[in-house]
């Protein structure tokens, strides 16, 4: 269940996982880990826009989460404990690889419009749909660039994962009107961008995903046999994260919140990762008397 949402009804289970980790079950630390992974991983994700920077993040998280467990002392939320821990990270890592490209709105257009244009005929675009879509998929990703690290954390939080004000204020430790007041803010520079210049949000923009399919393929910005985003196994956030139903939103903001929407959602991780390594190490071992 989305833990950002006010109806999380699970951290009791989370409580009853946590006692019985620290008396030795590796089991139950096991639960717990993979229980948060996928929305540690995800929230990582779509903060440095690239799958495998996520994954070496949430290895830290975690381990991070694990060794400091004997801290949580259930004067809070399991959830606002954890998820401070997962901001803070977030807040003070180094910068990744795709932070030090994008930094605003203004450089990433500019970066767009390096792409040079090249027109495909309707089969072409049928030929290469996939591609096509993985560009979409990761324009929409690389626009989260464009914020701050806390902007990023709210826009993630409140708009992609539907975060309650009260929920999400907790974890940033701000007041719910500060975070009502910074996500409105996102929320509002992010459709401004989008409205002059993307093709899909207003048809009067030039710039469109299947025109720069050819040339990110022949600079090997684009492999075919390997696309990070557009893959059979990922859900996307629509389908993952409820959303809430009494928004009134125009028709533009109706198509912003569309594409937002595709974003992949890694609900799924292979048995043997580093979820192995970290339950697995003598040091946690030793320290939970892990058995």
């Amino acid at each position: 269940m989305n833990p950002f949402i006010e109806e999380y009804s699970t951290d009791e289970d989370d409580k009853i996982l946590i006692a019985r980790s620290l008396q030795g079950d590796k089991d139950a630390l096991e639960s717990l880990l993979k229980k948060h992974q996928p929305y540690v991983f995800n929230i990582a994700w779509k903060m440095v826009h690239n799958p495998i920077d996520a994954q070496d993040i949430t290895q830290e998280v975690l381990i991070k989460v694990t060794t400091k467990l004997s801290q949580f002392k259930g004067e809070s939320q399991f959830r606002t404990w954890l998820y401070r821990i997962v901001v803070n990270h977030f807040l003070k890592m180094k910068k990744q690889t795709r932070e030090e490209s994008v930094s605003t709105f203004d450089s990433f257009g500019e970066r767009l419009g390096s792409i040079e244009n090249v027109e495909l005929t309707e089969l072409e675009r049928e030929e290469q749909e996939a591609e096509i879509r993985e560009v979409n998929l990761a324009c929409m990703s690389g626009m989260l660039l464009c914020f701050t690290r806390e902007q990023r954390l709210v826009y993630i939080l409140g708009e992609l994962f539907n975060a309650d004000h009260k929920v999400g204020s907790e974890i940033l430790g701000i007041s719910k009107e500060n975070f009502r007041v910074r996500l409105s803010r996102a929320r509002k520079d992010l459709l401004s961008f989008m409205n002059n210049q993307c093709g899909l949000v207003n048809k009067a923009n030039p710039c469109r995903c299947y025109k720069k399919v050819t040339t990110m393929v022949n600079n090997k910005r684009l492999d075919s046999k390997n696309l990070l985003f557009n893959r059979e196994e990922f859900d996307s956030f629509k389908k993952y994260i409820s959303k809430n139903a009494d928004q009134a939103l125009t028709l533009v903001e109706d198509k912003y919140r569309e594409l937002h929407d595709r974003l992949p959602f890694k609900k799924d991780f292979d048995k043997k990762t580093f979820l192995d390594e970290i339950i697995n190490d003598e040091k946690i071992i030793s320290l939970y008397n892990l058995n």
